[in-house]
């Protein structure tokens, strides 16, 4: 029977580790887009009325958001800038593409699950909203596309 960590201990999602070529960036409170998906091309064969053949097709991948409290560090702002306007343009309009890990941590900080993802850059960065009414905390947030991802344990 594989081993579901359900007799040891109760899993959350609660703290996890984004890296970007090995680099830790940091700890998000949330990170969305860790799905994908097949999609299905419809066949209908002559003379069969019962059914329409499903065939898969393509792997889809939506992208990953990435939310944060607010930090003194503008890395993402940095790699966001690189992605267009004139920081692309003084690369000579090439844009490097970079390899990522989400990663579960466990309650000693142990790692017990990894997401790595391909060919990933920013495409939007969110800041804080401000009111002198609000009481949430400032919050970034960063949307990075990819080429797919794969599941690894440990």
């Amino acid at each position: 029977m594989p081993d579901d960590n359900f007799d040891k201990e109760r899993i959350t999602g609660a703290t996890f580790l984004f890296e970007v070529d090995g680099i830790a960036i940091g700890r998000f409170m949330e990170v969305s887009g860790l799905e994908m998906s097949i999609d299905v091309e419809p066949v209908q064969e002559g003379g069969q009325n019962g059914f329409v053949h499903q065939l898969p097709g393509r792997m889809t991948w939506p992208p990953l958001v990435l939310k944060r409290g607010i930090t003194q560090n503008d890395s993402l702002v940095s790699w966001m800038t690189k992605s267009s306007g004139e920081e692309f343009a003084k690369a000579g309009n090439k844009l490097k593409r970079h390899s990522g890990a989400i990663t579960l941590l466990g309650p000693g900080g142990e790692r017990l699950r990894s997401w790595s993802f391909d060919g990933a850059f920013p495409t939007k960065w969110t800041g804080p909203s401000f009111a002198v009414s609000s009481t949430e905390m400032a919050t970034e947030e960063l949307t990075i596309v990819h080429n797919g991802f794969k599941a690894k344990d440990k």
